[in-house]
């Protein structure tokens, strides 16, 4: 069975990476990751994108969480991974009780560290205008990188991002195991919630 996963840009990298390591036959279709500015765009974008897939592909199935959407990409009936947003889909719980400590975190990823400056800096004009900073992150008190793999070069590239910003920077290690998981479940059930076969089941 030929399997195209529809990948959020956030989380292409890593959906690869536990695709080869787990011996996942797919093909993985990038969005672009700056659609999150604007998640009223993701559906449609998604949406064109599966539907040239299918004339290809037996399966077509979401790397994606909710990314903002309010549900607009469960309305286009695919398999997705659970999670409101691409940094829950790493670290569930962890982002669970970050919250619960200090409801004004803001999240970062190692996609998110690296491309900060143009996924957020450029995207939202703070290049431009920089007195926008409080319209956009007036209400965060700090910034937690959730790290998949932490280097000296995304390290540096988390303490950039939240110097960008203004705010203070923690660090949770939480890898991809979460992303791991989720993958496999959404791989191994089809879109009507049978399960299918052919999969390896996680260690």
């Amino acid at each position: 069975m030929s399997v195209a996963v529809i990948a959020c840009g956030a989380l292409a990298v890593h959906v690869r990476q536990v695709a080869e390591r787990r011996g996942f036959s797919v093909d993985v279709f990038p969005v672009p990751a700056p659609l999150h500015n604007r998640p009223e765009l993701i559906a449609p974008a998604v949406s064109e994108l599966a539907s040239s897939l299918r004339e290809r592909y037996s399966r077509v199935v979401l790397a994606y969480a909710d990314c903002g959407t309010y549900g607009a990409v469960d309305s286009l009936g695919l398999e997705r991974l659970r999670g409101d947003h691409c940094y829950d889909v790493f670290g569930r719980e962890e982002v669970a009780e970050a919250m619960a400590e200090e409801p004004g975190t803001y999240f970062l990823t190692d996609f998110l560290a690296r491309t900060f400056e143009h996924t957020v800096i450029r995207e939202l004009g703070l290049d431009r205008y920089p007195e926008l900073r409080d319209d956009y992150f007036g209400s965060y008190t700090r910034v937690l990188w959730l790290a998949q793999r932490r280097t000296a070069a995304t390290e540096r590239a988390a303490e950039s991002a939240a110097s960008r910003i203004g705010l203070p920077l923690e660090v949770r290690d939480v890898g991809d195991r979460g992303l791991e998981h989720e993958l496999e479940r959404v791989l191994n059930s089809s879109n009507e919630g049978e399960p299918e076969t052919g999969l390896a089941s996680a260690a």
